[in-house]
């Protein structure tokens, strides 16, 4: 079911964990089967991540099963492309439902059923009410609803009026089908909740074989009774609906009696979740799109290069709970550059370049040097990288005159190159506006390696790149999307935006072995030194999974650690 691993499985101890644990240990359910339901009108997001880990790992955990189900109610606004992005954010995260893949809509003929069965015994109406109206009957939190004029519809009249809305007599909106339930409940999903509308729009499924759809309420618990689900896991936004779910279930002829528990939803800061909002910003070009790097869905963290090991992990630590927190973003950035640090494969890349020329090495020459691949795992072994007397270092690694406790490069100032040499600058070359433009500089071939044999100590080590052998990319420094930590909060969410979330860097060079770099396959560079307008360092690796990395730019994990 998951090739997640271990980590998944480390659930601990939580309410949801602890609910399952007893109806094991009393015998009330055999096998455990939990289900991951999305509507397939949007992309997968970080949030969705947390529903999926717990269901999925509960499931693993207690030796059942987990569904993938799409609740395809509403083809207005679904379609075959989220279907597809949806299963392949899944597998990426490392799930598997194996042969469980279902659909709301291959339950339509059994959920048409059992509403004619509900009408049948009174518990269900067609009403002719406009959605404005039932709406102003409802009533309010503190006054109870009112009856609709159609509430006494005999059973004979509304399965009558049921069979024509689905044989497409009637246009859109024209009648419901409504619960018979309590208009003067307290809770108003009590109300004579909604059952079924008219919709006469193709299903990407189901074609033009339905015009007439189930609610979301309606489908779900049956759904998940038809599937056998024992343990239905839902955001808390649902608890007020558990009662309708319950009622249903009750009242049904369903095959199964299926449970739900809620828990707490994502919310995290710096960090916009709601998908009104997401589609907002790519649909007016805020972003590059639904994987631009800076968006919350998982392909845009793909895009950015955070492993789904690392979202497991983020999601493992933030546990589950039954009230709403917010959880701060550099809790994943930790996750992600933890599992990066022993993982990711070293390179080196200059951002910003600035020659040097090496003036006593010779003209001509190249040697290969040895680069471990990662300090961290000596299994990943070393590369070659070339070396010769033109190479390029980091702008911000250079200081003319230098503050007291800047100690890489300045005149008359021994740093260490990488895996190199001992370098001395001798003098900075001027364009005619008076600006920096190059380095002339001296090295110690004694020191090669980045050790010298008389012992003398250097108090900076710079990496570069060969100016002959360097590739040329672009690169994409991205800082948070936002500038406050609850976006939208004072009114205005694009108000929140950031005109600083993306630099983009155009005149990069990068050692000459990411020519080769497997895309999607994340690499680290040495700490960048660049900082973002709210202060925080960054150390950049590939992002992008489906095109070639040059053409398509780096991206950058904000760095924890010193530079």
């Amino acid at each position: 079911m998951s090739d997640a691993g271990t980590a998944v499985g480390e659930g601990g101890r939580d309410h949801i964990r602890d609910v399952i644990r007893d109806d094991v240990a009393a015998g009330r359910v055999g096998t455990v089967v939990t289900r991951f339901p999305p509507e397939p009108n949007g992309h997968l997001h970080i949030g969705h991540a947390k529903s999926i880990c717990l269901n999925f790992g509960v499931a693993r955990e207690f030796g059942g099963r987990c569904h993938l189900r799409f609740d395809d109610t509403n083809p207005v606004k679904e379609e075959l492309e989220y279907i597809e992005s949806i299963q392949r954010d899944v597998r990426w995260l490392g799930f598997d439902w194996g042969g469980h893949l279902h659909f709301a809509s291959d339950n339509f003929e059994q959920l048409y059923d059992w509403a004619e069965h509900l009408i049948g015994a009174g518990k269900a109406y067609v009403d002719d009410l406009s959605a404005d109206d039932i709406r102003a009957h409802r009533g309010t939190l503190t006054e109870p609803g009112r009856d609709s004029p159609y509430r006494d519809r005999t059973a004979e009249e509304s399965l009558d009026l049921f069979r024509r809305m689905r044989a497409g007599e009637f246009a859109d909106g024209a009648r419901v089908l409504r619960a018979r339930i309590d208009m003067a409940s307290g809770n108003i999903n009590m109300r004579d909740p909604v059952l079924y509308r008219i919709l006469h729009a193709p299903h990407p499924r189901t074609g033009d074989d339905w015009c007439l759809y189930p609610t979301y309420d309606f489908a779900h618990g049956q759904s998940d009774a038809i599937e056998g689900v024992t343990h239905s896991l839902c955001t808390l936004e649902f608890a007020d609906h558990r009662p309708l779910y319950d009622w249903l279930v009750e009242n049904l002829p369903v095959p199964s009696r299926p449970r739900q528990y809620e828990f707490a939803r994502l919310n995290l800061s710096y960090t916009v979740l709601s998908k009104r909002k997401l589609v907002q910003l790519v649909e007016d070009g805020h972003v590059g799109g639904w994987d631009d790097p800076r968006m919350p869905t998982l392909a845009g963290l793909r895009r950015r290069g955070i492993p789904p090991a690392a979202i497991r992990d983020f999601v493992r630590r933030i546990g589950l709970t039954r009230s709403d927190s917010m959880v701060e973003v550099g809790v994943l950035e930790h996750c992600a550059r933890e599992l990066l640090n022993k993982t990711a494969l070293r390179r080196m890349a200059v951002l910003r370049p600035l020659k040097v020329v090496i003036e006593n090495y010779p003209e001509g020459e190249t040697e290969n040097l040895q680069a471990v691949n990662n300090p961290e795992d000596a299994s990943a072994g070393s590369r070659e990288v070339p070396f010769s007397r033109e190479i390029y270092i980091e702008r911000e690694d250079f200081m003319e005159d230098p503050p007291r406790k800047f100690f890489r490069l300045a005149p008359g100032r021994e740093v260490r190159l990488r895996y190199a040499y001992f370098l001395t600058c001798r003098e900075a070359v001027r364009n005619d506006a008076g600006e920096v433009t190059g380095l002339r500089c001296t090295y110690d071939p004694a020191s090669r390696g980045g050790k010298s044999p008389d012992g003398r100590k250097v108090k900076a080590t710079l990496h570069w790149v060969s100016a002959a052998h360097a590739v040329a990319a672009e690169v994409r420094i991205y800082d948070q999307l936002f500038t406050r930590p609850d976006p939208g909060a004072g009114g205005d969410i694009l108000g929140d935006l950031s005109p600083q979330s993306v630099d983009v860097l155009r005149e990069c060079r990068l050692e000459p072995s990411l020519a080769d770099a497997v895309p999607g396959e994340p690499v680290q560079f040495p700490s960048v030194h660049a900082h973002s307008p709210g202060g925080r360092r960054f150390r950049p690796w590939p992002a992008l999974a489906a095109e070639p990395i040059l053409a398509a730019g780096l991206a950058v994990l904000p760095d924890g650690g010193p530079g």
